[in-house]
Order: C-alpha cells, then structure tokens, then sequence
C-alpha cells in the first residue's frame, strides 16, 4: 500500500512537468527498491535501503519543491494539483518511514 500510494502522488506530481526529473528518478528510484523489498521478504539489505532511500527523498523533495515552486501569477489549476500532489506525498513519507521501520525491526533489525 505504502509503494502504490507514493506511486500514485509521484505520478501525480510529474504530470505537469513543473518538478525536473531529478524529482521523478528520485522517487521512481527509491520505489523500486520498496518492490525489491516486498519481494524480497527475508532480506533485511532491501529494507534498509528502502527506508533510507525514503529519508533522503524527504529530503530531496523539500528542496525541488522549493526551489521550483512557480510564483502565484504563474499558477494554473493542473500546477496546483500537480504541485499540491507532491507536498501531500511529502507530508506522508513520514508516516511510510514509520511504517518501513516497523517491518525492519520485525525482520529482525536492531
């Protein structure tokens, strides 16, 4: 669920071509890992590269976001939900790190 919904938002977030595609590879990059460790089940490497490929998107995206958030006059209504699409995504990866972190301490992480 955690890698369909962030999925969704990054899609969502690119439709507009407004974020470069720094912000796309990024996000695209780091679910990929989330796939390689869903199947993956026993494998606490995949785990941990997703979780910390999920904090440093956080990062990231705190920086495309602002960098390349348009000025009001320039905002159209698919910027706005394109822009809106990756802030909420933001606001949820923390809540997905919680998440993956609980499923690293239940494959066995310290």
């Amino acid at each position: 669920a955690i890698i369909l919904i962030h999925w969704l938002l990054t899609v969502w977030g690119c439709m507009n071509y407004m974020l470069p595609l720094s912000y796309a590879w990024g996000n695209f990059s780091v679910l990929a890992v989330g796939i390689w460790a869903i199947v993956q089940r026993d494998s606490l490497d995949a785990i941990t590269m997703f979780l910390t490929g999920l904090l440093l998107t956080v990062l990231t995206d705190i920086i495309h976001i602002s960098i390349f958030y348009p000025s009001h006059d320039f905002l159209s209504d698919a910027k706005r939900f394109s822009i809106g699409m990756a802030i909420f995504s933001l606001l949820l990866k923390p809540v997905s790190c919680y998440l993956v972190y609980r499923m690293y301490r239940e494959r066995g992480g310290e």
